[in-house]
């Protein structure tokens, strides 16, 4: 499995560089956003660790173009933990925010539970769908039509909107999805799911209220709309 780190000071490549190396990862190196782009479209990596803060194009940007032509995992790096950068990297469709400074050996298990996350979602072999109302969920196409308009999500909200609408009627527990949907040795909190339920909510308009908040349990997806 090939990683690229992208990262402008040399000094955090070099630190996550000597762990990858030693969880036995292949690596390729860029210091700017521009050069993160170029090689995903050119030598595409299995993961990419993007740093935000970066001259040229930062991760943000780059992110956004690495998405036009990628679905390759991305983690995020960043100084900043506000939730607004957190929103807008999920909206990018990124799989993981990890905050600086951080624990390089918590990393190298965010993307380990990332590519494991990433290959199981790769199945459905006959065509699935389900119709609710006017909104259409193809789960082998990976396509969510609602009325006629076709939904972008990021690969996770896919997987999200995927699982309950697989479980509807039934009370998720917030532990239960963050483990079937992030995995079981996801390192993240509760804020990341209550973040992609919101984006969920925001992007499926009139069917937002299929998604039932269960307070101090977790969510329900509804059968049906009235």
């Amino acid at each position: 499995m090939k990683l690229l780190i992208v990262d402008d000071e040399e000094r955090i490549r070099r630190l996550i560089v000597k762990y990858a190396v030693f969880e036995g990862y292949e690596i390729a190196e860029a210091e700017n956003g521009m050069q993160a782009v170029e090689m995903t479209r050119n030598n595409p990596a299995d993961l990419v660790i993007l740093d935000i803060m970066m001259p040229e194009l930062d991760g943000f940007s780059a992110a956004r173009e690495i998405r036009k032509t990628s679905s390759v995992p991305i983690i995020f790096l960043s100084a900043r933990g506000e939730e607004y950068d957190k929103i807008h990297g999920f909206e990018l469709g990124v799989d993981d925010y990890v905050v600086k400074p951080f624990s390089p050996r918590e990393l190298m298990m965010r993307v380990g539970a990332v590519l494991r996350r990433s290959r199981s979602y790769v199945r459905e072999a006959a065509h699935e769908t389900v119709q609710i109302g006017g909104m259409t969920v193809d789960f082998t196409a990976r396509q969510v039509d609602v009325d006629g308009t076709m939904l972008e999500l990021s690969p996770k909200e896919y997987d999200l909107l995927f699982y309950m609408v697989r479980n509807r009627g039934i009370a998720l527990t917030r532990e239960r999805l963050i483990s079937e949907v992030w995995g079981y040795d996801f390192f993240g909190d509760d804020r990341t799911l209550d973040t992609h339920i919101k984006l969920l909510r925001k992007e499926l308009g009139e069917y937002a209220r299929c998604i039932t908040t269960l307070r101090g349990v977790g969510y329900r997806f509804e059968k049906v709309v009235d």
